[in-house]
């Protein structure tokens, strides 16, 4: 049985309370570790120590292209520890290593993110404003916010951490994390490994604990600036109404109900395992799952009978065992939900194709891909978010109808279009409100390319230019180059 301490100051505490909770392996459904309950002064603890980093260390005071030189360390250290890094996270949300560990290697994109920010921490100029005030210089600079804190989910604790954290630290901020009481050991692995990347006290700090009594008190400080949020669209109402209590920043990523429109003149073998690929292996526990498959009348007969058959044939299984293809829902309280949604549909008379719950077993939290048929747009299924391998289907004919379903849902994540014809595909993209929109593919990412949501999937932009300048404010500067002194109050 392991168990963690929270990290503040590039050490390790006890929390305050004295309290633990359990983590379970989602795969066997057994505790294997225990996780700090923190409370008001171990947050309190770990802010204290980031911002004394920020405005009495020497990462306050550290020059730019020094610090790039620190994070290329950083990601360095992480591909070193890819392995460990990716075991824990498996053990702890179910994830596949083969969905996680590639990411952490070498040249990867996850690693590649600090290398990438790394060249951007001296790349951000200010500019020279020209007025027409006479003498006068006015110049904008950008500067970090200082204390941020970042709050991340318990479907990707490491992908969403790294993120957010590599534009963070670039900006010049220093930083508290709450990873999600689900699944808070690979985040505080991942501050183990990097104190061999020598980094100053206080730039790194993590508590763990429940939203109420851990997240609230992080966002609700009045010395952290700025927040990074990442979770469902119920939780980030929840932390922007904190947020505004103090006027602070935050950037939300949220939940999603993605349309996937599959055209008449669609490649199906290509859309079929596109769509596959994009929701199952990672058992749909993903905010840009395409779970809303709008297939035109005239091929969906033979596109669903193609889907059922491919996925059909997955394997679900302990995702340890390397000839699994689906694993684990990753903690106890969703798989429970994931499975009430299916019952639901299922009573609210809902055709179901495949079903997911003949891969449930005694132990572990195992659902299989579930397809459910003929389900209109204003359908509970069609329009909340599973978060689960659950995928419904809506024949169309026409393509301004079609725009239409799909923009008619609270979310503005991402889309999916199949189509031969690239540019009529081009043209429907533009008419998607969506804040990422796929052609022909599904479920890439990169670190030059902005993520965020339209609608309730939340704002602001993570990855790319746009997702440092999230974590920047801009300062604007009068000089006078004529000093002189005026009359107060001319006649």
């Amino acid at each position: 049985m392991k168990e963690y301490q929270y990290f503040a100051d590039n050490r390790w505490h006890t929390p305050n309370s004295g309290t633990y909770f359990d983590s379970e392996n989602p795969a066997n459904g057994e505790v294997w570790a225990r996780i700090p309950d923190c409370d008001t002064e171990d947050v309190n603890r770990a802010v204290a120590a980031a911002k004394v980093a920020f405005y009495d260390g020497p990462w306050g005071k550290m020059m730019p292209a020094e610090r790039g030189r620190l994070m290329r360390r950083i990601g360095d250290v992480i591909s070193k520890y890819a392995d460990h890094l990716g075991e824990i996270e498996t053990r702890d949300n179910g994830k596949l290593p083969k969905n996680i560990t590639p990411s952490l290697k070498p040249e990867a994109w996850q690693v590649d993110s600090f290398h990438y920010y790394a060249g951007m921490c001296d790349k951000f100029e200010g500019s020279l404003i020209p007025t027409e005030v006479p003498d006068m210089h006015n110049y904008l600079k950008w500067e970090p916010f200082g204390v941020c804190g970042l709050i991340l989910p318990w479907n990707s604790p490491l992908g969403t951490l790294i993120w957010k954290l590599a534009p963070c630290l670039a900006a010049g901020n220093t930083v508290v994390m709450k990873p999600s009481e689900h699944s808070s050991c690979s985040t505080l692995e991942l501050m183990n490994v990097l104190l061999e990347a020598d980094l100053p006290p206080g730039v790194l700090n993590v508590v763990t604990g429940f939203g109420q009594s851990t997240g609230e008190p992080l966002l609700d400080h009045p010395d952290v600036r700025m927040v990074s949020f990442t979770g469902g669209t119920t939780g980030g109402r929840v932390a922007a109404s904190i947020a505004a209590r103090k006027i602070k920043p935050i950037v939300m990523e949220l939940g999603g109900k993605s349309p996937q429109i599959v055209l008449q003149d669609a490649d199906l073998e290509l859309a079929v395992n596109g769509i596959a690929a994009g929701i199952f292996p990672a058992t749909g526990q993903s905010c840009i799952s395409g779970s809303r498959l709008l297939v035109h009348e005239s091929v969906i007969a033979e596109f669903t009978e193609r889907l059922v058959e491919v996925v059909k044939k997955a394997k679900v299984g302990e995702p340890l065992d390397p000839s699994t293809q689906i694993g684990p829902i990753a903690n106890q309280p969703h798989y429970e939900n994931v499975l009430n949604r299916i019952a639901t549909a299922e009573e609210e008379g809902h055709n179901i194709l495949l079903d997911g719950r003949s891969a449930c077993r005694d132990k572990g939290y195992y659902i299989g891909p579930t397809i459910f048929s003929n389900v209109p747009n204003d359908s509970v299924l069609a329009q909340e978010e599973v978060f689960g391998p659950v995928v419904s289907t809506e024949n169309w004919e026409d393509e301004k109808e079609v725009i239409r379903t799909a923009n008619n849902t609270i979310y503005g994540l991402a889309a999916g279009i199949w189509s031969r014809d690239v540019g009529r595909a081009m043209r429907m993209a533009d008419q998607i409100e969506a804040g990422t929109v796929y052609i022909n593919n599904y479920f890439n990412a990169s670190t030059q390319s902005p993520v965020g949501g339209f609608k309730q999937s939340g704002y602001g932009r993570e990855n790319g230019f746009e997702g440092m300048r999230c974590f920047m404010q801009t300062k604007s500067v009068w000089l006078s180059t004529d000093p002189k002194q005026t009359d107060p109050f001319p006649a």
